[in-house]
């Protein structure tokens, strides 16, 4: 004869159950996000994806050596286009950290101003995407706002070693980046490359750099050139613009003078380097 559960045991298994489906769900992981999913997210928007073709989000961050466990730096993110991939891939897994980059006098242009705000404004406004993120400053080599004693596996930077040569904080820059990585760590890099010999002032000018310049100040911090590629190489980009790298898209600083030839050569040459804190 089968016995049946007394009513008294039969609520108290009902009042269990959600306590441990709660607990279940608790200590669920958080779906994870594939780097194809996070570029094809379509909060990035047709105006951030059509730049996809020129800059290979894809191909450089596995350049990188990228992983979804890993504690990323992010340098002077501008706007969000590289964190709008990063924050959802890193989310439930690593952690993405954001260093947003102020001048040693420390009053930025209105312009650059207002990007930083707009972009704090993002994160925000759209915590289900970005709000793990954890934001903070670089001055004067310094880090502001990020966790005390900070190590990471990553630091990023994207089109920005340019910005600093004229404060002259890449050295004090690069030295912080070194400070925070983990042994074996690494800075990955992509900035617009200029032709050898191009003078420190013609840098500063049209924007554009020598790999040589990059690569010795980064060894003077203690980096080693672990890699270099060519993911972001573009031969059509001959240099020299009237309005240097700013000549070309997404910019088009000179107006409609020569727009069409511009939008022709797209976005500018670029060096992808990988370095390694030994």
């Amino acid at each position: 004869m089968k016995i049946l559960p007394s009513p008294r045991l039969m609520r108290r298994a009902l009042l269990v159950l959600p306590a441990a489906l709660l607990l279940a769900s608790c200590a669920a992981p958080v779906a994870p996000t594939s780097l194809d999913t996070a570029i094809a997210a379509p909060y990035r928007g047709d105006k951030a994806q059509a730049r996809d073709v020129y800059r290979h989000p894809k191909d450089t961050l596995e350049f990188f050596g990228l992983a979804p466990n890993q504690s990323v730096l992010e340098i002077a993110p501008g706007g969000g286009w590289y964190t709008d991939i990063l924050a959802p891939y890193l989310r439930g897994r690593g952690t993405l950290y954001e260093a947003q980059y102020l001048p040693p006098q420390g009053t930025l242009p209105a312009g650059e101003a207002k990007s930083n705000a707009a972009f704090e404004h993002k994160l925000a406004a759209e915590p289900e995407i970005y709000g793990t993120v954890v934001v903070g400053t670089l001055q004067s080599g310094q880090f502001k706002g990020l966790p005390a004693g900070l190590q990471v596996d990553r630091v990023l930077t994207f089109r920005n070693i340019h910005n600093w040569i004229e404060d002259g904080q890449v050295d004090a820059n690069l030295r912080a980046f070194y400070s925070v990585l983990k042994p074996g760590g690494v800075l990955g890099v992509e900035e617009h490359r200029a032709k050898p010999g191009t003078s420190v002032q013609q840098m500063i000018d049209t924007g554009y750099m020598t790999e040589a310049y990059v690569i010795e100040h980064a060894q003077a911090a203690g980096f080693r050139l672990a890699a270099r590629s060519e993911i972001n190489s573009n031969p059509r980009d001959t240099k020299g613009y009237p309005n240097g790298v700013w000549s070309l898209p997404p910019t088009y600083r000179g107006g409609d003078t020569d727009r069409a030839r511009f939008a022709a050569i797209g976005e500018s040459d670029r060096m992808t380097l990988r370095f390694v804190k030994p």
